[in-house]
C-alpha cells in the first residue's frame, strides 16, 4: 500500500518533465523517478537528408544551446567529408568554431546560474514563489541582474560574429566554417564599448564567483548537504588532461577518482557507453559497458568535468579550479549544489578564451575549409554547457544520411538526476501529512543543479501548472496544491 506525490511539471528547467514519488504507509520514500514525458524524433528526422545539412539540422533540437548541436554534428560530418576528428581543419577554421563553443558556453552558463538557479540561492527554496524567480532578482539585486543580462548578451554576441546568427547559425559546416572575423568585429568583441568587451566579461565572471563563494560561506551545509551521493563522472579532456570543452579524448573516473575509462578516443564510443531503456521515461540511461547496468551510470556536466580534468589551461580559471578541488581533498566533488560553483569556475575559463581567442590573428585568417578521403560514417563529440554530447552518423555513397544516433548531455544525467529526486524527497517528504510548496521546490531545485534540457530544448509559452496530489494507501487525498509559473 502507498501514496503517490506528483510534481508536473518541473519548473525553471528548459523541456518539459515531471516527478512522481512514492511513500509507504509509515510514509516513506519507497521509489522516485524523474520522467521525461515528451518525444522528439531528431534521430529519424535527418535520415534521409544530405549530409551536408546535419549542422543545420540538428541544431533545431534546441534554442538554448543550439550551437553545441551544431558543432557536435559539424565535428561529425568532418570525418565524413575526410577532414580528420578533430585536429584536421585549418587554424582559422578551428579558432573560430572553439570561439563559436565558447560563446555558446559563457552565454548558457550565465543564463542558468542568474536566470534559473539564483533566485533559489537568494531568497531560499522554500521563498514565496512571487519574489522567487528573475524579476524578483531584479527588484533585490540590481547590479546582478544587470551583469547577467550583459555576460549573456556579450556571448550571444559572439555567437552572431562566428556563426552568422544569435540563434540557428550556419558558420560551422563539413570540413571547417563559411566565414572568419572581420577585423571590425573582432576589435568589437575584444575592445569594444563598455561592459561590452573581453575585458569586462572577464572581471564580471571573477565576480559572479565571489559571489556564490560569499553564499556559500555562510551557507556551507545546505550546499554541501542538500543532495550527495558518490558515482562515476565522463568528459572529455586533453590529451595532456587539461580541460577542452571541444575537442579531446574520452576520460571517466569513479568515486574515488580512479580511472574507468581512461582517455579512449571518441569515434569508438560504442565500445565503452551502452544504454538502457526503461517504460516510465522517454530518455535512454546511458552506462559505461565496463562497469555494466547497475553500477555503470555516470554524471557529465561541469561538475564531471572538474571531477575529471587535471588542470584548466587559463590562468585566472586555474586558480579556482585549485581551490575547487582543496574544499574534496583532490578527491572527486560529490555534491550537487557544488555544480553552481563548477559551473561559475566554466563561465571564468570561457571569458579567458574569448580573449584570448580573439586577440590571436589566425581569428581573422581566410583559410576555412579542408576535405579530404571521403567517409561512410562519423563521429562528433563536444562538451556542452551541460556535459558531453554525441552526434553519430552514417552516410550512403548517394551523400544522404542512413544513420544517426544522439546522446544528449541530460540523457547521460538521467540517473543522477533521478538519484538526486530521491536524495531529497527522502529529506523532504518522509512522514509529511500536508505539501508545502517549498517541499516542492525543493524537488526541483535538485533537478535544475544540472541544468537538464528535458527536451533538448523548448519552453511553453504562457500558463505552466504545477498540480500535486498527496494520497493516502488507501487512495484517500490528504492534500493538493496548484501553482502557476509564467514565463
Amino acid at each position: 500500500m502507498t501514496r503517490k506525490i506528483v510534481i508536473d511539471p518541473v519548473t525553471r528547467v528548459e523541456g518539459h518533465g515531471k516527478v512522481t514519488i512514492h511513500l509507504d504507509d509509515e510514509g516513506e520514500v519507497l521509489q522516485s523517478r524523474f520522467h521525461i514525458v515528451e518525444f522528439r524524433g531528431f534521430e529519424r528526422f535527418v535520415q534521409g537528408r544530405p549530409y551536408w545539412e546535419a549542422p543545420v539540422l540538428v541544431q533545431r533540437l534546441c534554442g538554448i544551446c543550439p550551437v553545441s548541436h551544431h558543432l557536435a554534428g559539424a565535428k561529425a560530418m568532418d570525418v565524413v567529408v575526410g577532414a580528420g576528428t578533430g585536429d584536421g581543419l585549418t587554424a582559422t577554421a578551428e579558432k573560430i568554431r572553439r570561439l563559436m563553443h565558447y560563446g555558446q558556453v559563457f552565454q548558457s552558463h550565465s543564463l542558468h546560474f542568474f536566470h534559473l538557479a539564483s533566485p533559489d540561492l537568494l531568497f531560499g527554496y522554500d521563498s514565496a514563489p512571487e519574489t522567487r524567480n528573475v524579476i524578483g532578482v531584479a527588484l533585490a539585486n540590481r547590479e546582478l541582474a544587470t551583469q547577467a543580462v550583459m555576460m549573456r548578451k556579450y556571448g550571444q554576441e559572439v555567437i552572431a560574429a562566428t556563426a552568422g546568427k544569435k540563434i540557428h547559425g550556419t558558420g560551422a559546416i563539413p570540413g571547417g566554417v563559411n566565414k572568419s572575423l572581420s577585423t571590425a568585429e573582432r576589435d568589437a568583441l575584444l575592445q569594444g564599448p563598455a561592459p561590452l568587451n573581453a575585458d569586462q566579461m572577464v572581471a564580471w565572471s571573477q565576480g559572479a564567483l565571489e559571489f556564490f563563494k560569499d553564499y556559500y560561506r555562510k551557507n556551507k551545509d545546505f550546499i554541501d548537504n542538500f543532495s550527495r551521493f558518490s558515482s562515476n563522472h565522463l568528459s572529455l579532456v586533453r590529451k595532456d588532461g587539461g580541460l577542452d570543452l571541444y575537442h579531446g579524448v574520452l576520460r571517466a573516473v569513479d568515486s574515488e577518482g580512479r580511472r574507468i575509462l581512461d582517455d579512449a578516443d571518441p569515434q569508438d564510443y560504442l565500445q565503452y557507453l551502452g544504454e538502457e531503456v526503461k517504460s516510465w521515461s522517454y530518455m535512454k540511461f546511458p552506462f559505461l559497458l565496463a562497469v555494466g547496468q547497475e553500477n555503470g551510470w555516470y554524471r557529465v556536466g561541469p561538475l564531471a568535468r572538474l571531477n575529471v580534468a587535471d588542470f584548466i589551461p587559463t590562468p585566472l580559471a586555474q586558480r579556482e579550479f585549485e581551490a575547487f578541488k582543496a574544499a574534496t581533498g583532490g578527491q572527486p566533488n560529490d555534491m550537487c549544489m557544488h555544480t553552481h560553483w563548477a559551473r561559475l569556475i566554466e563561465i571564468l575559463h570561457a571569458a579567458e578564451m574569448m580573449r584570448d581567442l580573439l586577440q590571436d590573428p589566425d581569428i581573422t585568417g581566410s583559410r576555412l575549409i579542408v576535405k579530404g578521403k571521403r567517409q561512410a560514417e562519423g563521429v562528433g563529440i563536444i562538451e556542452a554547457p551541460r556535459g558531453t554530447l554525441i552526434h553519430h552518423f552514417r552516410v550512403g555513397e548517394d551523400d544522404l544520411i542512413q544513420m544517426a544516433n544522439l546522446i544528449v548531455s541530460t540523457t547521460h544525467n538521467n540517473e543522477p538526476m533521478n538519484r538526486a529526486v530521491g536524495c531529497v524527497a527522502r529529506k523532504m517528504l518522509a512522514k509529511t501529512k500536508e505539501i508545502t510548496e517549498g517541499m516542492l521546490n525543493a524537488i526541483e531545485v535538485a533537478i535544475r543543479a544540472y541544468d537538464p534540457c528535458l527536451s533538448c530544448a523548448t519552453h511553453a509559452y504562457g500558463q505552466m501548472p504545477l498540480e500535486v496530489s498527496l494520497f493516502d494507501s488507501s487512495g484517500r487525498l490528504l492534500s493538493q496544491r496548484r501553482k502557476n509559473s509564467r514565463f
